[in-house]
Parts: structure tokens; sequence; C-alpha cells
């Protein structure tokens, strides 16, 4: 009996090397939100949960944690880093107290693993989403970089049970300019850890 048949997307063809960056994937952890985005065009949270001090922190200083590990030593001597660490601990405080006090106000991106390329991100929801679910998507990747893009989902598979399900999605309406802001990072961080694992070896 012949095995069943994939059906896979189309590659770039070999004259298009732009094209073919899209398909370059990496596991990565960046600031994430997403919202389902319902028929009449409404935007709903996908996460209930209300932010917490662990999440707010978390939020307000990967970015520059992410600006000190790309810098590296020309930063940590800076006199900007005790200005830029100022504006984290202010920003943080503001943030709690907003959440104390108008609690439904306050939606963070969370770090989030992902499994991110230039035509789409992969994630784990605790959510269940149907295929062709249209989710709107908020991407903060190192450092301060913002993406707000629409997805589609393609695949939305159950795990542990039910209680997670890994989603895989295509992004619909990406800017070409926001799409080449996500094909750098890739590659950026491809080099970093290829670095790293020649530095480890060496």
């Amino acid at each position: 009996m012949a095995p069943p048949s994939v059906t896979t997307p189309s590659m770039p063809s070999k004259n298009a090397p732009d094209e073919r960056r899209e398909w370059i994937r990496i596991d990565d952890r960046v600031l994430m939100e997403y919202r389902l985005l319902s028929e009449t065009g409404i935007v709903d949270p996908v996460e209930t949960n209300r932010a917490t001090p662990e999440t707010i922190s978390a939020a307000v200083t990967k970015p520059t944690a992410d600006l000190l590990a790309r810098t590296g030593e020309s930063l940590t001597g800076s006199p900007l880093l005790p200005w830029i660490l100022k504006v984290d601990y202010l920003l943080e405080v503001i943030l709690n107290s907003l959440a104390t006090s108008q609690p439904s106000s306050v939606i963070m991106a969370r770090p989030t693993d992902v499994n991110l390329s230039g035509g789409g991100v992969g994630f784990v929801s605790p959510r269940e989403f149907s295929v062709g679910d249209q989710l709107a998507i908020k991407l903060i990747l190192p450092p301060f970089i913002l993406i707000q893009t629409m997805a589609k989902v393609t695949r939305s598979v159950s795990q542990a049970g039910g209680q997670k399900f890994a989603i895989a999605t295509e992004f619909v309406d990406l800017k070409v300019d926001d799409q080449e802001h996500l094909i750098r990072h890739i590659l950026h961080a491809e080099a970093e850890r290829l670095r790293a694992r020649r530095n480890h070896f060496s």
C-alpha cells in the first residue's frame, strides 16, 4: 500500500534567493500577543489571565536584556545604561499600578516560545483554534522592533491531553518592511548561534 501523500507549500524557485529567505525557520523566544479576530471584525483577547507583577516585569525587562546581549560591553559601560534601567523601573511601577487599579486596561505581550519564519509563526496556546481562524498578532523583536500583522491558522494539534495546543499560522498581510525585519532577526539569531557553537568547540 502506497504511503499517504503529504501536501506541502510550493518552495520558491532557485532563481529567487531573496524569496527563499522566507522559509528559514528558527526556534526563538520573543514578546508576543495574539487575539482572535471574529467574523464581525471584533478582536477578542485570547488570554484571560490578568497581568501580574511577574508578567509585567518580563515584558518590560526583556527588550533591555536583548539589547545588552546584542551590544555587549559597548552598552554595559555606557552612561546611557542607568537611564535605560531607570525608565524600565518607572514603566514597571506605572504598569503595576494600572494592573492593580484597572486590571482590564493592562494587556501585556508575554515572552513566548515560538517557531518563527518570514512567512508565519508557530506557538503553543492554552486555547484551541480552528484551521482558517484569523489572529491579530503582535511580535516584539529584539531589541525594540514592533510587528503587528494578521495570521491564518493552518494547523492546530492537541497536546498534553488537550490542555495545550500546538498552533501553526501563516501571515496574511505582513508588510514588506516587517517581513524584512523578521528575516534579518532570524539570520542574525542563526549567525549568533553558529558563532556560539564554534566558540564552544574551539
